[in-house]
């Protein structure tokens, strides 16, 4: 978004050797240990053997902290947890913000929520050029231990990469790449965005069956769409309706709606309705945004554009339009 887990025995023996396997190219990779993470996604690794969704994540709500007081900002982790529907946490990070990082990480799993962490370049977002995804893979294998020491986390390799106009080989070729970085250093889920500033589901479902087209290869993938009001597909050359989520789906690949959220009146996409035909479906949602955004879409007020370091919260007139549809 710009700024404005009883298994029976046949079971336990297929983790056990996906344990094996993954402690072998960690060991590989110069890695003492299995992140605790791994552990913990047991369940959600067997939701993917069997190619289901299965509200991987809890839903739950977007962070942008990275620009405002240098990071240095009021989550208000009390106000939060008056409202149980929030499970989830997704912290976008802008690359020079890892010390931040780290520490929002580490309030967010103290405080007991699941932490989607984002590498969040505000000047590419959109970008089709496959250096940037490449330096966002750098970025976590070089960054990875570092906040992962603060607790647990879900990578979501890259926010928005990729625009409407990348191809299917484009977009397929350049993930490939940057996943093979990822995996020397990290085994667990892990999140992609779908093309188009997470608009374009075609060309995700198509990187994904294959058919003519090169495939993303790595298993343990989640596709993350967003929408909002004005949310595109471009190649169906509409806005998005129901059967975008239904091709998405129709990969077998569990997705989320990594972000959701704008105000009515500003498009003819039904928000709402998508994020409600989504999560029958079983994908989580995650809304946009708890605080962080440059304009309206702050569910807390005083937003930290306004104010960083507040002494209390209370709800925005915004609320309701994210927090109803948790």
């Amino acid at each position: 978004m710009r700024i404005s887990s009883l298994f029976n025995k046949s079971a336990l023996s297929y983790h056990f050797f996906l344990f094996t396997i993954l402690s072998s190219i960690l060991n590989h990779a110069n890695c003492e240990t299995i992140p605790n993470h791994f552990l913990s996604q047991t369940k959600t690794l067997n939701i993917l053997s069997t190619h289901k969704s299965n509200g991987l994540f809890g839903n739950g709500v977007n962070l942008q902290p990275s620009y405002y007081n240098n990071g240095n900002v009021t989550f208000g982790w009390p106000y939060m947890k008056q409202y149980d529907k929030i499970k989830t946490v997704r912290i976008e990070i802008e690359p020079d913000r890892v010390s931040q990082g780290k520490e929002w990480i580490r309030q967010a799993q103290s405080n007991g929520y699941h932490v989607i962490a984002t590498y969040h370049k505000c000047a590419v977002l959109g970008s089709n050029d496959p250096n940037e995804l490449l330096q966002a893979a750098n970025w976590w294998k070089e960054n990875y231990a570092t906040l992962s020491s603060s607790g647990s986390f879900t990578i979501n390799l890259m926010n928005e990469w990729g625009n409407h106009d990348i191809t299917v080989n484009e977009y397929s070729i350049a993930y490939n790449n940057a996943i093979k970085i990822i995996r020397q250093v990290y085994p667990g889920l892990l999140l992609i965005d779908i093309p188009g500033w997470g608009q374009e589901t075609s060309i995700a479902t198509a990187a994904i069956i294959g058919k003519n087209n090169v495939r993303i290869s790595d298993k343990y993938i989640v596709l993350s769409a967003h929408i909002y009001p004005k949310g595109w597909n471009q190649i169906k050359g509409r806005f998005l309706e129901r059967s975008d989520i239904d091709e998405l789906n129709s990969t077998g690949k569990p997705c989320i709606i990594g972000e959701f959220g704008g105000l009515v009146e500003s498009g003819p996409v039904d928000v709402a309705d998508l994020v409600t035909y989504a999560k029958s479906l079983g994908w989580s949602a995650i809304g946009w945004a708890w605080n962080g955004d440059g304009g309206e879409l702050n569910m807390v007020s005083p937003s930290w554009p306004k104010d960083p370091n507040p002494s209390s919260f209370s709800q925005s007139p915004y609320w309701n339009r994210i927090y109803d549809l948790l």
